[in-house]
């Protein structure tokens, strides 16, 4: 009886684990047959915002993600979504565009850093944030969850995202 309740469990959490899925990517690992946990997931990464070299007419902020070791590497693909700005907790209300090649893929993981450049117009008012929160995207879709960033930054209406690139 013991063994048909554990079979029971074990089907059930599969079943489960594949309907959780449905029109989400999974944020899959880059080889396949890995046991151990995506990179992409932002609990599996860090990310710190970083002053970048200024362009005309344009502040430039770059967001380097990292992975430990112990993940799986994985692809991204784009700009983040939903990028929000903060400062000590309250949200900044910027609304952020994306710019650049939304299709070329990467791949992120222990050893393959990754980054993102934020583009704040010049011109105009700028609000001092602290920090980004944003979802990364696979070349399937969303990766599910919140991935946060720290560092000081200025963002103003306009401001843009470029796509991940490879390096730090």
């Amino acid at each position: 009886m013991r063994m048909n309740w554990k079979f029971a469990v074990t089907v059930a959490a599969t079943v489960l684990t594949g309907a959780a899925g449905a029109g989400v990517a999974q944020a899959s690992p880059a080889t396949a047959g890995s046991v151990a946990p995506s990179a992409c997931r932002p609990a599996n990464h860090t990310a710190k915002i970083t002053e970048a070299p200024a362009s005309a007419g344009h502040h430039h902020y770059r967001v380097t993600l990292i992975a430990p070791r112990g993940y799986e590497p994985c692809k991204l693909a784009g700009s983040p979504n939903n990028v929000r700005f903060s400062d000590r907790g309250s949200d900044i209300g910027v609304a952020a565009g994306h710019y650049g090649n939304q299709a070329t893929v990467v791949t992120f993981g222990p050893g393959h850093p990754v980054h993102f450049d934020i583009q704040v117009p010049s011109s105009g008012r700028s609000t001092p944030a602290g920090e980004a929160s944003f979802t990364l995207q696979a070349p399937d879709g969303e990766i599910p969850g919140t991935s946060f960033a720290q560092g000081k930054l200025k963002v103003a209406t306009g401001t843009l995202i470029g796509p991940v690139e490879r390096g730090a």
